[in-house]
């Protein structure tokens, strides 16, 4: 439209979208009084864990409205650790859970997001008797207390408790990252947060994958594949000659191979992002120039 990216429209339409308790007013008419907003966040970082929050708000939150609460992805830094202040404040009840990079690499990025939000839910202290969720839908089986559930799609931007629940997780990733990045500082992830920003692709290829990188993700299995390649010996001066002459620099290699698909079903499993659509279709995992609007 009008040459406008495709990313840049979906950022003009969120913008227009009204963030308020009309979604939890809705749920109280129809006698439920209970009612936690659950968000994740993290779904397309290459490092560390998903983070999910729930979040339960007293009816008519006016405060926060006042604030500005809305999606996570919109609000600048400073205005993300005042809200959390004030959500915190106010907020009835609020949990956070993690899930690893390793279970993310067993049962793939988007079954680990919904297990994120799930052990938050069961961590909260009061028993919702509703869940408003962004776009996921929960297996409430295993909740110890019986429990209603609306996907909303969008939700963060139109719901303050989901809005909230975005807010608080955010927070929560962004100053784990912070303190993660003093054990690994050569990856830049005080700034990018374990996106995949080409610093951080760099980073991996030059140092290699942590313990704490997502090994499923394509960017992340590229950068090992090309430090095996790179540590096995040559066949001979030919060889090295006519690596060198097709593959290129190092990165650029490693930038090939990370747009090939991951071959086999296991690989799928394990939450690809060439494989798995909601560890590809994610918001936020393109670069540097949409770290503001990341998850």
């Amino acid at each position: 439209m009008g040459g406008v990216s495709k990313s840049t429209a979906k950022q003009q339409m969120l913008r227009k979208l009204v963030c308020s308790d009309a979604p939890e007013q809705s749920l109280r008419q129809h006698g439920f009084h209970t009612i936690a907003g659950v968000d994740e966040v993290g779904r397309g970082a290459l490092f560390g864990p998903v983070v999910a929050a729930a979040v339960i708000l007293p009816p008519n939150p006016t405060i926060l409205g006042r604030l500005g609460l809305t999606d996570s992805k919109q609000l600048t830094c400073r205005q993300r650790e005042e809200l959390d202040g004030k959500i915190r404040e106010v907020a009835v009840d609020l949990a956070i859970a993690e899930v690893d990079a390793e279970t993310i690499d067993q049962i793939n990025i988007y079954q680990a997001s919904r297990l994120a939000m799930l052990r938050a839910v069961q961590q909260l202290t009061a028993a919702p008797d509703h869940l408003l969720i962004d776009a996921l839908h929960l297996d409430l089986a295993q909740l110890t207390h019986p429990c209603a559930q609306t996907s909303l799609v969008y939700g963060d931007a139109l719901s303050f408790s989901i809005a909230a629940a975005s807010v608080i997780a955010k927070v929560h990733r962004d100053a784990l990252m912070r303190s993660l990045d003093t054990l690994h500082p050569q990856y830049g992830l005080a700034s990018h947060k374990g996106y995949a920003t080409s610093k951080h692709r760099r980073a991996l290829l030059e140092y290699g994958p942590t313990p704490l990188h997502r090994k499923s993700f394509a960017p992340v299995l590229a950068a090992t594949c090309a430090a095996t390649s790179a540590a096995r010996p040559a066949a001979g001066p030919k060889a090295a000659l006519d690596l060198k002459a097709s593959s290129g620099s190092l990165f650029d290699q490693a930038e090939a191979d990370s747009t090939l698909p991951l071959q086999g079903a296991k690989a799928a499993k394990r939450g690809s992002p060439r494989l798995n659509p909601a560890a590809t279709h994610h918001r936020g995992a393109a670069g540097e120039k949409e770290a503001t609007t990341w998850d």
